[in-house]
């Protein structure tokens, strides 16, 4: 069944440098190229009623010690009790994007475990950007914002 609103799309982050802004600038160009409605929010100001009103989240950390920044994980930590119990995210699509100095598998797994807790859907791989970004991950980033509101908006999740 299709979304009769455009999709809301939140797009939680933390960045230090600036690369995972720009990672998270790029699923906001996405989304709304594919007609959505992007909410582009760093993680310290995210709270739990954008997850909840948000149709899908997409999820930008750097990777700090082979971990998600804290940041991120004050977020999850912020919303976790409230998340547990509330029915409108049993499901909620997401996808993960990294700013990796490493390989990116700590924060990537570190991520997907609190997601699997609190019952959210992966929807696509996560996109691991090592060192400087490149066009290609520019490129896929971008059409990680169209995949979640065009998914969304057409029902496929």
């Amino acid at each position: 069944m299709a979304h009769e609103q455009p999709p809301k799309i939140l797009i939680v982050y933390h960045s230090q440098t600036g690369n995972t802004e720009r990672m998270a600038k790029e699923v906001l160009l996405g989304v709304q190229e594919a007609g959505g409605i992007g909410i582009l929010k760093n993680a310290r100001d995210a709270d739990f009623n954008d997850l909840l009103e948000a149709d899908c989240i997409a999820i930008g950390t750097p990777e700090y010690f082979g971990y998600m920044a804290g940041l991120v994980k004050d977020f999850f930590d912020r919303v976790y009790i409230k998340a547990l119990t509330e029915p409108k995210l049993f499901r909620k699509p997401y996808a993960l994007f990294i700013s990796a100095g490493n390989d990116g598998e700590g924060a990537k797994l570190s991520v997907e475990r609190i997601c699997i807790g609190l019952k959210l859907k992966k929807v696509q791989e996560a996109i691991v950007s090592k060192g400087t970004l490149t066009p290609q991950t520019l490129k896929a980033l971008r059409e990680l914002g169209m995949i979640l509101s065009i998914g969304k908006r057409d029902g496929i999740f």
